[in-house]
């Protein structure tokens, strides 16, 4: 335990507190509604006819777009439901596709379109691959170039490389595999009432391990802020695994025993239930979270033994044209800071594509 010190004074320098519906508690969340939105099937029906056809055919879809992808009673509400990602609390739920009707291939199509609308796909891997597949591979995360996703252990709370990350859920695990959230605008808040001399701690730069995929000319890590105040406002990226892992890079010195407090207690904010709040996503099931404000976990899951059961989801990595400014040192992980041009993994040779089998 950090233990809060409520004689510290107020730090004048440090960015204000902030309260805007990014700033939520987990056990209020849990006990509404309004952040889980269904489909019509007038809009499934709108969705399916065009996956279908699309899925059907060979135009090449690592370009698509939303105007590729016509949705005119589906695209509006969907164009609302970003707006709340981006600007309201941070997250949405969307219930629920048929996936157990459709191909792989049209899932994932139909997933892919909607992505689209809410802006440009971003590559998420050194393959390029534009959509991802999130499933055990039976890597682990003591693998210096492996990604947790590829494993079945607990992600610990986190932010992805992008604005924007998307899942469907294609098949459930055995046991296991929740789907966790927290704000990290509420993580800010906490640290700036109980421990401001470590939130200042985290307002400077903190190296982070890329996990071997490091793009031409850059560093095998990249070095952010974990809280970053700019424009009024705080956006969050953070990984603590990696920040650890970054430690065995020559030059990258080891965290100082103030870093480490500052680090343990915004886990330990992240990971109380009086914060943070659990869903067990269902097939069909889409979940879109803005990592600016919002870290996402996953508990560790035991799967089935047969290979066409096993947890399955797919990700996608959006970057919305009218995202949030983003201050000039995010260009060392996301490219570029230009909304609807940033984000994603690229390395030296990687070429977007779309691999439909994991």
């Amino acid at each position: 335990m950090i233990p809060v010190i409520h004689s510290l004074p107020p730090d004048p320098t440090l960015p204000p507190e902030i309260g805007d519906a990014s700033a939520w508690y987990g056990p209020e969340l849990k006990g509404r509604t309004d952040w889980i939105e269904h489909v019509s099937e007038a809009e499934i029906a709108e969705l399916e006819s065009t996956a279908r056809e699309l899925a059907k055919s060979s135009i090449d879809l690592s370009s698509i777009a939303a105007e590729d992808f016509p949705l005119p009673t589906l695209g509006p509400s969907l164009r609302l439901l970003l707006e709340e990602v981006l600007s309201g609390r941070g997250f949405v739920l969307i219930k629920a596709l048929p996936v157990e009707r459709w191909t792989k291939r049209e899932a994932a199509v139909a997933f892919l379109g909607i992505g689209a609308h809410f802006g440009n796909l971003r590559m998420q891997n050194a393959d390029g691959h534009l959509l991802g597949h999130v499933k055990d591979l039976g890597r682990s995360s003591l693998d210096p170039n492996a990604r947790i996703y590829q494993t079945r252990e607990r992600q610990t709370h986190h932010t992805d490389s992008c604005d924007v990350v998307g899942l469907l859920c294609l098949r459930t695990a055995k046991s296991g595999g929740l789907s966790s959230l927290v704000s990290s605008t509420t993580i800010f808040n906490e640290m700036r009432r109980r421990r401001p001399d470590l939130l200042k701690v985290l307002l400077d730069p903190i190296e982070t391990d890329r996990r071997g995929e490091v793009p031409e000319g850059g560093k095998p890590y990249f070095s952010i802020p974990v809280f970053n105040w700019h424009d009024g406002m705080v956006s969050t990226i953070y990984q603590r695994q990696y920040i650890d892992s970054a430690r065995r890079f020559p030059g990258v010195a080891q965290l100082s025993p103030l870093q480490i407090q500052a680090l343990d207690l915004f886990d330990e904010l992240a990971n109380d239930p009086a914060l943070n709040f659990t869903m067990e996503l269902q097939p069909g099931d889409m979940q879109f979270v803005h990592n600016h404000t919002i870290l996402h976990d996953r508990t560790a899951f035991e799967d089935f033994p047969e290979p066409e059961r096993k947890r399955h989801l797919l990700r996608l990595w959006v970057a919305p044209p009218n995202a949030r400014p983003l201050p000039a040192v995010y260009a060392e992980r996301f490219g570029s800071v230009t909304p609807g041009d940033r984000g994603g993994i690229a390395v030296r040779g990687s070429r977007a594509t779309i691999p439909f089998d994991a």
